[in-house]
């Protein structure tokens, strides 16, 4: 699971990390921008790719590259058995039950869609609620905007309090015999702020309500285990755990998938077609229409692997040591004022700095080669909830260092300097 302890309970020495061997393996971390070392801080919004993951997308073309699960040819056959691979080994890396319940997608986003769509038609009628929350991606809003106006539903949200945290107490109130279904962040693509979806999961299902788990901040930060969490869907993205753009999970209990209709139409989802009827494929082929990204799946499941190499739990530990490190010295700034600084959070630093818009303070870091992520982080309902415009977003991963850290503060101090 993710790590649910305070930074009180952090003190004990991380396992042996060697980040510098690490980072070895991340071509693009040697490069230079605007003539300084890059230290890439916007991991929230894309991973950079290892050499493993950059290797076996360039094996997929250069020696089996073929369709999947039509053909009987040689390269076909080999095609197809390295995609089920992938299935295998996202099943295994998130603990699902069964490889049905693996779905590719094109990410997270395609991910929701899918199940906002599916479900709405399935389960949804006039007056039916859906719960999300304050501080959702607008990829975990805007598809079920568009079902609940198409269905004529309610969308209800969980505030957000003060420190960022999701106000918690509130869903007991917001819950109803018309509640159909709860969509939540795991953790806030923003602030960082982990929510306690054990929780709400719970609360959910003692009501019969099934919950959909957006996973894209959390898959690459913890170790995710579907069937502990209990969730009835959990989404993710290949591009933000190390692996190739344009992939994506959606893991959802068997039972609850057979009941969805297709999301799209197309080849390989189908058992037969005439003009008068079709009948569609079994799992998890129903959902997966038409050529999918095959290479994309491959250079995923090389990631997930790449990813166990080097061991979740040690990936946890580092992280903590660069989320306290980088906490201590960002706090001791004048004039910073960081959104989510709570105990409960993955290394994100989402800050605004006194008299300085936040597009102007990312762009000097940028001259100094530090890349961050300015503006609303596609969570603009979770930025107007604080009243301010956007803010400077650094976000850490496993191969940033304490040097990365500290060339962050030294950028803020001059960005301060600058502007005053």
């Amino acid at each position: 699971m993710i790590d649910e302890t305070t930074s009180e309970t952090r003190n004990q020495k991380p396992l042996t990390f060697d980040v510098e061997k690490i980072r070895q393996d991340f071509p693009i971390l040697r490069r230079e921008v605007h003539n300084r070392p890059l230290v890439y801080l916007d991991n929230a919004a894309t991973t950079q790719k290892p050499v493993q993951v950059l290797q076996a997308v360039n094996d997929f073309y250069n020696t089996i590259n073929s369709n999947i699960h039509r053909g009987v040819h040689y390269l076909s056959e080999q095609a197809t058995n390295s995609y089920e691979i992938a299935r295998k080994t996202v099943q295994e890396f998130i603990n699902a039950g069964s490889n049905n319940e693996i779905i590719f997608t094109a990410g997270a986003t395609a991910s929701i869609n899918l199940v906002a769509f599916s479900f709405g038609e399935r389960f949804i009628l006039e007056g039916d609620e859906i719960i999300l929350s304050e501080m959702e991606h607008h990829a975990n809003i805007v598809p079920w905007q568009l079902m609940a106006e198409r269905k004529k539903a309610v969308l209800k949200v969980i505030p957000v309090n003060d420190s960022g945290e999701l106000a918690i107490e509130k869903l007991t109130l917001l819950i109803t015999d018309r509640t159909k279904i709860i969509s939540v962040t795991h953790i806030s693509n923003s602030f960082g702020v982990i929510n306690p979806v054990k929780e709400i999961i719970k609360l959910a299902h003692d009501r019969g309500i099934p919950v959909l788990i957006d996973g894209a901040q959390s898959v690459q930060h913890g170790n995710i285990d579907v069937q502990d969490i209990d969730c009835d869907f959990f989404v993710f993205s290949g591009h933000k755990i190390y692996g190739p753009t344009g992939i994506g999970v959606l893991y959802g209990k068997e039972k609850l998938l057979e009941q969805l209709p297709p999301y799209q139409g197309g080849g390989d989802m189908i058992e037969n077609v005439t003009f008068e009827r079709t009948t569609f494929n079994q799992l998890p082929f129903k959902f997966e229409a038409g050529t999918m990204n095959i290479a994309g799946a491959i250079g995923l499941a090389a990631a997930l692997r790449y990813v166990s190499s080097l061991g979740v739990e040690r990936i946890v530990s580092y992280e903590k040591e660069v989320l306290d490190y980088t906490h201590n010295i960002l706090n001791n700034i004048d004039g910073l004022r960081i959104f989510g600084n709570v105990p409960l959070k993955i290394p994100v630093f989402s800050f605004i700095i006194d008299n300085v818009h936040p597009y102007d303070a990312g762009m000097v870091l940028d001259k100094m080669g530090i890349a961050v992520r300015t503006g609303t982080h596609c969570t603009q309902p979770l930025i107007d909830r604080f009243g301010i415009p956007g803010t400077v977003r650094a976000s850490f991963c496993f191969y940033n260092t304490i040097r990365e850290a500290g060339a962050l503060a030294d950028g803020i101090l001059k960005v301060k300097k600058m502007f005053s």
